[in-house]
């Protein structure tokens, strides 16, 4: 009986150590968690800081002023400085991007007499992708398909031109250069090419102005040219506005070769292999072609684009940079005017 008794003692005892144990240590990981804790609470009043932002006095769309004065402008620009601001990982992208498409986009808005400051038209419309609405509009500057027709655009079951950036981007110079004739104003350019000419010009015979600033508009168009301001000043300054970005970050240029056709093309896939590629590969640098054949009855002329040797090497294009930019802008010039016809 004594030895059981005993027996039981140095149990309890055991338990009640490591029940002891325990519990320190718990007062000891408490302990330790709240200094951290404290720690931290001290650090990040020490160092967090979110700033608002200091908006330019002088800022301009195509050359046209911007009334920064005004309450309600001012407003509205420093609501899309913060929103491109802070919203990193959108603004970190169009760095990235616009490095590789506004050197395809530039020189054909320069050839096309178009000021250069509508290329964050479609940067705004598209974030500089072939990006479909649910509305359905389609491609970097985001067209309709009547109004894509209306500017020259080819559209059907197997090709889709606004898919194409220069020819897309050559049809949104004829938009920009028929609406100028109308309103004599860039600004207002860029905002019919957001909300429709005939919905524009009612609202200027309803309020009887003429200026984008004085408009009542719906609420996508109200902001759509502040949009574009921001975009234009932040990328344009990006080390002002806390974006350090390495040359090395940014999406290189991929040289290309045209290829020209004018038959038919019955499997892309063979196409792709004559040419050492993959269909992903041909279909990544030609999407306006929809299908995986072209028949081509009319035996129409049309330019396939095909990457020089080296784009799947990232290092090589990286290191070539100031080599295929250009390339580019010469090939631009070259192939892409309003002169031409946009199905050559």
């Amino acid at each position: 009986m004594n030895n059981f008794i005993l027996v039981h003692k140095k149990k309890l005892i055991v338990v009640f150590a490591f029940l002891s144990g325990a519990v320190l240590a718990s007062i000891i990981n408490f302990s330790s968690l709240k200094k951290l804790d404290l720690q931290y609470q001290s650090d990040f009043k020490r160092a967090y800081r979110v700033f608002a932002i200091d908006i330019p006095n002088n800022l301009n769309f195509a050359g046209e002023q911007v009334p920064i004065k005004n309450f309600e402008v001012r407003e509205n620009i420093d609501r899309e400085f913060l929103i491109n601001t802070y919203w990193q990982t959108q603004s970190i992208l169009f760095l990235k991007r616009s490095n590789r498409w506004f050197k395809v986009i530039e020189p054909i808005l320069k050839q096309n007499n178009i000021p250069n400051d509508f290329k964050y038209v479609a940067l705004i419309e598209s974030g500089l992708t072939n990006a479909t609405s649910n509305a359905g509009a389609v491609g970097f500057w985001q067209f309709m398909e009547p109004t894509a027709k209306q500017f020259g655009l080819e559209i059907n079951e197997e090709i889709d031109e606004r898919y194409n950036v220069e020819k897309s981007t050559v049809a949104a110079c004829k938009f920009f250069n028929d609406a100028y004739q109308i309103y004599h104003n860039w600004t207002m350019v860029a905002a019919a090419y957001n909300m429709g000419s005939n919905g524009l010009n009612k609202q200027v015979d309803i309020q009887k102005v003429s200026n984008y600033y004085d408009l009542l508009l719906n609420t996508e168009t109200s902001r759509y040219v502040f949009r574009i301001l921001a975009a234009k000043e932040i990328m344009g300054n990006p080390k002002k506005y806390g974006f350090y970005i390495r040359k090395s970050d940014l999406y290189p240029v991929i040289p290309t070769h045209n290829i020209a056709i004018d038959s038919s093309i019955a499997d892309f896939t063979e196409f792709a292999i004559k040419y050492e590629l993959n269909y992903k590969v041909l279909k990544i640098f030609n999407p306006w072609l929809r299908k995986q054949n072209l028949t081509n009855k009319e035996r129409k002329k049309y330019s396939i684009k095909i990457p020089n040797k080296g784009f799947d090497n990232y290092d090589y294009l990286l290191n070539n940079y100031a080599e295929t930019q250009l390339e580019q802008k010469e090939d631009s010039l070259k192939f892409y005017s309003l002169k031409d016809s946009i199905s050559n």
